[in-house]
């Protein structure tokens, strides 16, 4: 792995937990079900914009962790595992798009509308209708994966299996098991981006003092669309 990736891996590695966890802990006084998170979005539009953000981009940033662990496993179980988990990664995020539609319309037209809304499309079928087993098959596949290759130590493997209890869906509360969940891939991941950190050379500081404001106008433009 060059250093570049080594770098990017490891922060993912690193940010990604962290991301989860803060946005667990920020909605983690409103109740687990759709009605009560768009409720809590109309009353403390901040806070729960908050949340369901930190854990958006905690679950983008899974995806390059995830990808540089599987790397490493150098097997077919562990490119399945890859190819699973990522699926999964995918639902999520269009999982959080849904949630975004329907917190910003808690905002803009009530709760209760948003309620119904949320309540009529609940059941709609769509590609990741029939993909939702990835989301949980995923962990338990890469972890075994990544034990048996070495990889990872045996509590982390464990760690790395709790991300299977992650409940799923849209619009989904805090609950122990989400705690749980995160608490696990932290376990997990934490130390192998601490190792890739430590192991990786020096980063060109000045190619990171032009990418960042380079990074910064992309993003601004990008909210011009």
């Amino acid at each position: 792995m060059t250093r570049e990736p080594r770098w990017i891996a490891g922060l993912a590695m690193i940010a990604a937990p962290l991301l989860l966890l803060t946005g667990m802990l920020l909605r983690l006084p409103v109740p687990f079900f759709f009605p009560h998170q768009l409720a809590a979005a109309a009353d403390h539009p901040g806070r729960m914009s908050a949340a369901y953000t930190c854990v958006l981009a905690g679950t983008l940033l899974l995806c390059p962790a995830v990808l540089a662990l599987s790397a490493r496993v150098r097997s077919g179980p562990g490119a399945l595992a890859a190819v699973l988990v990522v699926t999964g990664l995918f639902a999520r995020v269009f999982h959080a798009g849904f949630d975004q539609a329907a917190l910003a319309l808690a905002r803009h037209r009530g709760a209760g509308f948003a309620t119904a809304f949320v309540a009529d499309a609940y059941g709609d079928a769509h590609l990741f209708s029939y993909l939702s087993f990835t989301i949980l098959l995923g962990w338990p596949v890469l972890a075994f994966a990544a034990w048996r290759a070495g990889v990872l130590h045996p509590v982390q493997a464990v760690g790395l299996v709790a991300m299977a209890a992650m409940p799923l869906g849209v619009l989904k509360g805090t609950t122990v098991l989400s705690l749980v969940a995160v608490a696990g891939v932290a376990v997990a991941l934490v130390p192998e981006g601490l190792r890739l950190l430590r192991a990786a050379p020096r980063p060109d500081f000045r190619l990171v003092a032009v990418a960042v404001p380079v990074v910064g106008l992309l993003a601004y433009v990008s909210t011009l669309g």
